[in-house]
Parts: structure tokens; sequence; C-alpha cells
């Protein structure tokens, strides 16, 4: 009896693991089919980068740098929109997220992933952009400030994760970043996760405002659920604090402008740990504080981002 019973169960967890694998594989397939490409790719040391282009190619550039979890269309939901009559917009795909593929397995740094897209910008003809980022996009636009200050006029961060912070580091981007626990649960997470768990997702990072509509259909959640782009996703974010604990130190050098957008209603990325010593480092810094705003203020309050991009431009003389 015991002996069928082991059987039995062997049997069970070897279909649960096919079942798993056949839908991480159907899964793939359905998001890179629905959310292809939106743009083209530039290839930099034989790595691909995937990048959207638009507006007026005469016109000062701005380069727009996605969060974590996030692609390309975060920024074209809406906000490409509204600057393509006045800028040429160049909007990335960090490595691993998106369609641009990971650098590494594992060690990916905010300097690597800056000195990428940096030298993405410039084989495509874009040179000394005015750089906007927002959430971990903020940490990959200060990173590119300070290590390639002769390629930026001007620096935007949107809620950007700029700081150490204080706390415990979260256990489940830990988990998901280590090397041996980490692809097995990337797959069941790739494979099972619900569309209320998505959903839930998608309602905590714009809160306490309501996402947009259709947003979710719009963004590609299924492609930042590839196993692929969850582990990427898991090491950077693991990763981010010591990080920044490196590179922080270096803004009080910076002598560019650098517009910051920050809503004091953040839970995810809080203003006074991020953007207000910004503002204390970085002579000139200005800081824009939007009342009762989540993390998520180029969807909310597009308007004043928009805003930001424009004094940037001032500042830098590119208007």
């Amino acid at each position: 009896m015991i002996k069928w019973a082991s059987l039995a169960l062997l049997t069970l967890a070897f279909l649960a693991i096919a079942v798993t694998l056949w839908r991480v594989e159907q899964r793939k397939s359905m998001a890179e089919k629905n959310f292809p490409p939106e743009g083209d790719f530039v290839y930099v040391d034989g790595h691909p980068v995937h990048y959207v282009d638009r507006g007026d190619k005469a016109a000062p550039a701005v380069v727009l740098i996605h969060g974590a979890s996030g692609n390309t269309r975060d920024f074209t939901f809406d906000l490409v929109d509204r600057l393509t009559q006045r800028y040429r917009l160049i909007v990335f795909d960090r490595p691993g997220l998106g369609h641009t593929p990971p650098l590494a397995q594992n060690g990916v740094t905010l300097a690597q992933q800056a000195a990428l897209l940096s030298a993405a910008a410039n084989q495509i003809g874009v040179q000394n952009p005015i750089v906007v980022g927002q959430s971990f996009g903020g940490a990959v636009t200060m990173s590119w400030a300070v290590h390639h200050s002769d390629n930026i006029a001007a620096a935007v961060s949107i809620a950007g994760a700029t700081y150490p912070w204080e706390g415990n580091l979260s256990r489940f981007y830990a988990r998901l970043a280590d090397p041996w626990k980490g692809p097995v649960m990337a797959r069941v997470i790739s494979a099972w996760a619900s569309e209320q768990y998505v959903a839930a997702s998608i309602a905590g990072i714009f809160a306490p405002q309501p996402a947009p509509k259709d947003y979710a259909a719009y963004v590609g959640v299924p492609l930042v659920l590839r196993p692929s782009s969850l582990l990427a996703n898991a090491q950077q974010r693991h990763e981010l604090r010591p990080e920044l604990q490196a590179l922080a130190p270096h803004y009080k050098d910076l002598s560019l402008p650098v517009e910051i957008v920050h809503g004091d209603a953040d839970t995810t990325v809080g203003v006074h740990v991020h953007s207000t010593r910004m503002v204390e480092d970085i002579p000139g810094a200005n800081l824009v504080v939007l009342n009762g705003i989540g993390h998520m203020p180029h969807h909310t309050n597009p308007e004043e981002i928009v805003a930001a991009i424009d004094r940037a431009a001032s500042r830098a003389g590119l208007h």
C-alpha cells in the first residue's frame, strides 16, 4: 500500500511539474505574440536593445527609462504623445525587461544599465539628451548622470528610487534572486499568477489613485510574468539598495539641471527618503511635491511631468 501511495504521489508531482512548464511556455508565447516590440533594435557590442523612437528628430531629445516590472509601454500609453510636438522621444526597454534581453543572469548593476542605454542612445544619433526615469528608472538616470556626464543635458526623476533606505530587504525578491530557488519560483509564478493577482499588483502601484482605464490591457503585464523577466527584475531590485549606497555620495558633484516630481502619498518610494535628499545634495535641483499623489504621477498627473521636462530643457539651454 505504501509503495503504491508513493508511486501515486511521485506521478502527481511529475504531472504538476509538466503542466507548470507547459503553462510557462504557453503564456510566454502568448505574451510575445500579443505584445510584440513597439519599435526597433540597436546593438551595443552585440547586445540588442529595444527602443521606441517618436517625435521630431530635429528637436531636443528626451530619453525615457521605465521602472521595475515595466517596459516601453508604460510611457507610450499616454506620456509620449504629449511630448512629440516639441521633442524627439526615445523610450528604452531596460535589460531583462520588455524586449531587451538580460545582460547576465546575475550581478547586473545600475552602472552597466546606464552604460548600455547611453551607448544605445549614441548609436541612434542621440547625444546629450534629457534623461527621464521613473522609480527604478530614476536610479538608472542618476547613474547615467554620474557616470556619463558628457552625454546628458539634464535629468528628470519621477518618483525615483535614488537613495538607500532603512529597513530589511524584501525576502520575496531575495528568494526570487537566489540562483537556486529563483528559477523554480519564477516558473511557478509565471505559470499560475492569476488575473486577480495582477489586478491587485497594479492597484497597489497606483494607490491611492486608480489605474487609468485600459492600462492593464495595454501595458503588457504578461511580458513581466515571463521567467526571465521575473528573475532579472528580482535581481535588480534585490541589489538596488547597496548600489545606491555607492552611487548617492556622487550626487553632490553634479552640475547639470535636475528636476524631480514626487507624490507625497507614494508608499513605494518615499518622497522624503529619496527626493527631498536630492534637493539637499544637488545644487540647483528643483523638487515638485504633488499632494495626495502616489507612485505613478506620469499617469495621474502627466501635465506636471511635461512641465518638469520643459523646465529641464529650458535650464539646459535646449529651448
